[in-house]
């Protein structure tokens, strides 16, 4: 039989699980915010965009909106460590987005800032519809649905690194510790979904950790064939 001081111990640290499962996310994510810093310096160096896509910040940015809009207390309340980890992410991918607006060639430079305009459209819309049409019960679940879709289609870049581990037989294109912080921040974020009972957080983050799990084991299921091919010009050149 519970005391009431055994059901207050149990809530507390319920809770401080789920607050050290959220900000430990909040700092991996912070990780892989950080992580296009380099390609970023590069650009800025040249003072050209050269090759790089600015498609993946845009999708970032809708993503870090729609999941920022999701955490806000107006629309989900006690998750509000999903909003402070998008809000960060949101202000990095719109300094990404505008570095490569001012150093691309004017056609991309159009290009970008009509997506961004579009990004920033969508949302307003978002924002609008999820107040004036939806009240507190259905507003979570229409912003819900939203974030989870959103979440899941970026699932299409890990895929595609998959694909192409897989194809090309080489770990080349999958930086380790970038895959690693993708399934800690994604784990952690499952389990504070889950604590927090709130499975528009749990279920996305769950496939997004079963994905990291996938690349780490195609990382280390190639890494030897990757190692090896790599020290056989060293050995011919010495034969």
């Amino acid at each position: 039989m519970f005391t009431p001081m055994s059901e207050g111990g149990f809530s507390s640290t319920h809770s401080l699980l789920s607050n050290a499962a959220g900000v430990a996310g909040n700092i991996l994510a912070f990780v892989l915010f950080v992580s296009p810093i380099p390609t970023f310096r590069r650009i800025v160096r040249n003072r050209s965009t050269e090759e790089f896509s600015g498609l993946p910040y845009i999708y970032a940015l809708l993503n870090c909106f729609i999941c920022l809009w999701y955490g806000m207390p107006i629309v989900s309340t006690g998750i509000i460590l999903i909003a402070t980890v998008n809000s960060v992410g949101a202000v990095f991918q719109l300094v990404y987005i505008i570095i490569f607006i001012i150093y691309a060639d004017r056609r991309r430079k159009l290009k970008m800032a009509g997506l961004l305009l579009g990004v920033l459209s969508v949302f307003a819309i978002i924002i609008f519809v999820s107040i004036r049409v939806f009240e507190p019960p259905n507003r979570k679940l229409f912003v819900g649905y939203l974030s989870v879709f959103s979440l899941i289609s970026m699932f299409a870049s890990p895929l595609f690194i998959i694909n192409l581990v897989i194809r090309t037989k080489s770990i080349e294109y999958m930086p380790f510790y970038l895959s690693l912080a993708t399934f800690f921040m994604s784990l952690a974020f499952f389990a504070y979904g889950l604590l927090k009972e709130d499975t528009f957080v749990s279920v996305p983050n769950g496939i997004g950790a079963i994905l990291g799990i996938i690349q780490l084991v195609l990382y280390f299921y190639y890494s030897r064939s990757y190692v090896e091919s790599s020290r056989q010009p060293m050995l011919d050149s010495y034969a």
